[in-house]
């Protein structure tokens, strides 16, 4: 995922299908420098984590 697209997301009030490793995730900081996003599992969401965006899929329905 681009960072561009993953700000979309991450200031969106929608909630994005985005899923890391085939758990759906939400946005909560995109750091372009970086090329990273600051994450966590929906059904977790005490598993903050950061992660390459590369890492991240957005999935359209």
């Amino acid at each position: 995922m681009n960072a561009q697209r993953a700000q979309e997301i991450a200031g969106s009030p929608m909630l994005a299908n985005v899923t890391y490793n085939g758990r759906q995730v939400y946005i909560q900081h995109v750091d372009s420098d970086n090329e990273s996003a600051r994450i966590y599992p929906l059904d977790a969401p005490e598993q903050e984590q950061d992660v390459p965006l590369a890492n991240l899929i957005e999935h359209l329905g």
